[in-house]
């Protein structure tokens, strides 16, 4: 019995020492599993296996992970080939921008401008529109001012000086149109007599005929001043010898105002006459509201 027991032990150490040399046998060695890592390096690489452990699963006898060839890279597509008649991006930006005021006038965005050009479809602008200058008054519908003077105003200033006037050459058309159109019209002066020719004598040679000479322009035609009272003068001249350091105005006498120089009514009313302005206040006048003091 004891010895059955020992034959069947010794049977199952001898089996477990043969199985043991059988698995030492099959085991690979590190440099073994070190060259399979080896030869597919790239592979491993591309799966995260490293070469450690790789040598580790090797050589613990189970099958290491299997690797597999990483797939070889695409070619890039080739880019497609350029219409002949397609244009460029920057192509069709230039072109906006060379009619750049035109396009923003249209409301033409140089966004929409190059997705419209690009795609192949005419692109549109319209010119903008040049303004229009604005329609002028004739002269039948200008307002009338309010200094303006009527033609029967006119007609009467022309008729208070008619002589003259018509000794100046001044017809009283003229006149009106002249007054009408706002210009001061040309002041008319009563023509001076001519002093008369003295008397001869016997002792005295006879006179000789004076010598011709070139015809002198007829003076500018003037509305005569109507002086009536004191300090009233019919030329400024005769006004500024009373007064040189005060200004000359002219005295509308029947109104009461009076108008300073280089202004439309200044010397041009039916009545009135030049004074110095401080006699014209001092009689009761005033200057007129719409002439600035000079």
């Amino acid at each position: 019995m004891r010895r059955q027991i020992a034959v069947a032990i010794c049977s199952m150490a001898f089996g477990l020492m043969t199985l043991s040399l059988h698995a030492i046998a099959q085991q690979k060695t590190a440099k073994t599993c070190q060259e399979e890592w080896r030869a597919n390096k790239a592979a491993n690489k591309a799966n995260g296996v490293t070469e450690k452990a790789y040598v580790a699963q090797c050589r613990g006898g189970g099958a290491p992970a299997q690797t597999t060839a990483v797939p070889a890279v695409k070619p890039a597509p080739a880019a497609a080939p350029k219409s002949e008649g397609q244009k460029t991006a920057k192509d069709c930006r230039e072109e906006w921008n060379a009619n750049k005021a035109t396009n923003q006038a249209s409301g033409v965005t140089e966004k929409a401008y190059v997705v419209q050009c690009r795609g192949g479809a005419p692109t549109q602008t319209t010119a903008v529109p040049a303004a229009q200058p604005a329609p002028t008054l004739s002269p039948a519908t200008a307002p009338k001012s309010t200094d303006q003077k009527t033609t029967r105003d006119c007609r009467d200033e022309w008729l208070a000086n008619k002589a003259a006037n018509q000794a100046n050459g001044v017809t009283e058309k003229a006149y009106v149109a002249q007054c009408r159109g706002g210009a001061a019209p040309a002041q008319t002066t009563a023509a001076p007599p001519p002093p008369p020719a003295p008397a001869p004598t016997a002792s005295a040679p006879p006179a000789r005929p004076a010598p011709a000479s070139a015809p002198t322009a007829a003076p500018a035609p003037t509305v005569s001043a109507n002086p009536v009272g004191a300090n009233e003068f019919s030329t400024v001249a005769q006004a500024k010898a009373r007064c040189p350091a005060d200004t000359i105005v002219w005295a509308n006498l029947p109104s009461k105002i009076y108008h300073f120089s280089d202004t439309r009514y200044y010397g041009n009313t039916k009545h009135g006459a030049y004074m110095c302005e401080r006699d014209a206040a001092a009689a009761g006048m005033r200057a007129a509201k719409n002439e600035t003091h000079p």
